[in-house]
């Protein structure tokens, strides 16, 4: 069977947003929808949308803020129930209830709480290197280690980080993927890749972080000390599959400990080997598991 070849075109939402997407496989096949995370684009799913659009309907959309999706100036627009707000959307307009919802690093967060909230869109879900709010709101609080891992949160946060971003040929940014593990896979036409998404705009990204109280304390800001969840609201109702690369130095596998709590049908992959960016790292490996999950 040929590869699927990657189709775009721009989902407009019944609320007025409009998300710029990536796609691959036959309309009206069994669908799955993929999400990015920061500093990335819906392109990391690339091999993903051509490996599974021979069976199903794929769609990677370009988060609100990124790329050509439609980018608010405000910081309340990008909180979780905004962002949640377009998936739930997305996913009624591809066919729902999806077979997976998909999620990677900021990207996993509106897919939890799809899970959360609104299972009936989804019969399971996959989260890649993406924390699941109770225990990363306890880890902020408690843990000296993911506080320090989290410091880089806060520099987001700044109302010059646009700028400091920006500057030098994205100078400060590179460091995000070549201190984490990125220097074997982060090639020339990558880099390419990213210097197009990223001139296209940087503060809608950094809203994200801006709008969320789930970053670590300050003396100015309580951050995820003034943040606390009852069961219910944090509690999974859907299959599971949580897939962690192991050697993630902003997400430490500690944030996985307990998670059985509040996702009591969870499968969990650890990948020892693999940083946070394990899509681009060992993205054959990634489809593997989500196979796996399709089957059980």
């Amino acid at each position: 069977m040929s590869t699927p070849s990657i189709e775009t075109f721009t989902a407009d939402l019944p609320h007025g947003i409009s998300l710029s997407c990536r796609a691959a496989g036959p309309r009206g096949a069994p669908a799955l929808v993929f999400l990015h995370g920061f500093p990335e684009g819906a392109f990391i799913w690339d091999e993903l949308l051509a490996h599974f659009g021979t069976r199903y309907r794929c769609v990677a959309p370009n988060l609100r803020g990124y790329e050509r999706s439609s980018a608010p100036a405000d910081v309340e627009s990008y909180r979780a129930k905004f962002l949640v707000q377009d998936i739930a959307a997305l996913i009624e307009q591809t066919g729902s209830p999806l077979e997976a919802l998909v999620g990677h690093d900021w990207g996993g967060a509106p897919a939890w709480i799809v899970g959360i909230q609104l299972p009936q869109l989804i019969r399971r879900l996959v989260v890649i290197n993406s924390p699941h709010p109770a225990t990363f709101a306890r880890e902020l609080r408690t843990n000296e280690q993911q506080q320090r891992a989290s410091a880089y949160m806060n520099f987001l946060c700044r109302p010059d980080a646009r700028q400091l971003l920006a500057a030098d040929d994205y100078a400060r940014m590179w460091p995000f993927f070549e201190h984490m593990g990125g220097r074997a896979w982060l090639t020339p036409e990558l880099r390419d890749q990213y210097r197009a998404l990223w001139a296209m705009g940087l503060e809608g990204p950094l809203n994200y972080y801006r709008a969320s109280p789930l970053r670590p304390p300050t003396a100015s800001d309580p951050g995820a000390a003034g943040v606390s969840f009852k069961p219910e609201q944090v509690t999974v109702r859907v299959p599971t599959t949580v897939i962690w690369g192991e050697a993630d130095v902003a997400l430490p596998p500690s944030l996985l400990d307990g998670l059985e709590q509040w996702v009591p049908q969870m499968h969990l992959v650890r990948v020892p080997q693999a940083s946070h960016w394990i899509v681009h790292e060992q993205p054959m490996l990634v489809a593997r598991e989500i196979e796996a999950a399709l089957r059980r």
